[in-house]
């Protein structure tokens, strides 16, 4: 299924859809205050439960230690930031910040109800402006949600500023199958199975279809990677997952 080009920047996309840029942000909150709910259920159901594998090893492959800074942005419900609050201890701090009102504050009640308190804060947040100090993290993450960000090369850009000299950007994000037939199970998969999921699970069939075109919007490994070099980051190291269904990108400032 091919998206449709966009020849005027003054629109993007918001799945395939072609809408004025200064509406995408609300059309993506929109699809979000809709799923915040059943946020963590959809998650398993999408992806076998396999997206807590595509976590686990970002937290590994992060080197996050006892003490250090981290900002998890689109954080929501908090998967992440739970596991950093674990690995940074008392004496760090994890920043969960989310664009999204409903998704932030699912993410701070789930964190509060299992007892993380101490080192983590919540901050609603535009990932293209980031309201932190230069050279303030050692880590920032970004899971299953630069897609939905309208500017990313901005993003990327307000990530790199706020990164240390020796730290890392870790972008955890849905990518291109490598192989063909893979390509085209999961088109089928994305396209019929899981708008009807979606319906079932969360009665919203429209924001997962959403979910799903905005996977197919979304820059490939390579042209992903130079946008995190083109960035400032000074090297970037790829990782693809499930046969590239997924793809973690690390971004390292010397």
């Amino acid at each position: 299924m091919s998206p449709p080009k966009s020849n005027d920047d003054k629109t993007t996309h918001f799945g395939f859809q072609e809408v004025p840029v200064n509406e995408k942000a609300s059309k993506v909150a929109d699809v979000f205050h809709s799923v915040a709910d059943s946020y963590d259920v959809m998650n398993d159901l999408m992806s076998l439960g396999i997206h807590r594998l595509w976590k686990k090893t970002t937290i590994e492959l992060s080197g996050v230690r006892t003490g250090q800074t981290v900002l998890d942005i689109a954080g929501g419900t908090g998967d992440l930031t739970k596991q950093f609050s674990q690995r940074v201890g008392d004496t760090g701090l994890v920043i969960l910040a989310d664009i999204n009102a409903s998704m932030l504050a699912c993410g701070r009640d789930r964190l509060l109800d299992e007892g993380i308190v101490n080192n983590v804060h919540y901050v609603q947040a535009n990932a293209e402006t980031l309201p932190f100090p230069d050279n303030y993290f050692d880590c920032v993450t970004i899971a299953f949600g630069l897609r939905n960000v309208t500017h990313k090369d901005r993003a990327i850009a307000s990530m790199y500023r706020i990164v240390k000299p020796g730290g890392k950007l870790m972008v955890l994000e849905f990518s291109k199958p490598l192989f063909k037939p893979l390509e085209k199970i999961y088109d089928t998969y994305s396209f019929s199975v899981l708008p009807r999921l979606g319906k079932l699970v969360a009665n919203d069939a429209d924001s997962y279809r959403y979910l799903a075109e905005s996977i197919r919007m979304h820059p490939d490994q390579a042209t992903l990677k130079q946008m995190i070099l083109d960035a400032g980051f000074d090297d970037c190291r790829l990782h693809n997952f499930s046969g590239g269904i997924v793809a973690l990108h690390i971004g390292l400032k010397y």
